[in-house]
């Protein structure tokens, strides 16, 4: 059987890593595409696979986006050029955009985080968004929601035999 291959990915896209989490812990308001600065021995690990992007968040530093704690192990064979696992990167955004996104940021309870890390015309991108907290009765909202869909799509595929 042939595998389904996912309408919202082009062709010209390999996701990396995806942060599942942050979709069961934040909303997602709005999000945006942003390259990032890494060093040789980083993206031969990339392409190796084994990033973290689970604890990483982004910050706004003197007018620049960086992306904080996201973990990207030692390439092996770099030997003594490698990189740290967990240094600051730096996020590449337009003024016009950091501006945009800087303004909603400093709102009390809205945080950027990296939602997925994908190579796009053999570049690494980052998808990051614009989030909110979700408390957790609206977890438990999520989740009771996520689990009628599943039951009616089973009774469905189920009466469809």
């Amino acid at each position: 059987m042939a595998k389904k291959k996912n309408t919202n990915d082009s062709p010209n896209e390999k996701v990396i890593c995806e942060n599942r989490r942050a979709r069961h812990d934040y909303i997602v308001l709005d999000s945006i595409e942003c390259g990032i600065v890494l060093v040789g021995s980083e993206v031969k690990s990339l392409r190796a696979g084994g990033i973290s992007l689970s604890e990483s968040f982004a910050k706004i530093k003197n007018g620049e986006v960086w992306l904080i704690n996201c973990n990207i192990p030692e390439y092996f064979e770099a030997s003594r050029f490698n990189h740290r696992p967990t240094r600051d990167r730096k996020l590449l955004l337009h003024h016009s955009e950091i501006r945009r996104f800087a303004k909603r940021a400093d709102a009390k309870g809205i945080t950027l985080v990296p939602l997925r890390m994908y190579f796009s015309k053999g570049k690494a991108k980052v998808l990051l968004g614009l989030c909110q907290g979700k408390q957790e009765h609206d977890k438990r909202d999520a989740k009771r929601k996520a689990d009628t869909e599943k039951g009616l799509r089973a009774a469905m595929m189920k009466r469809h035999r």
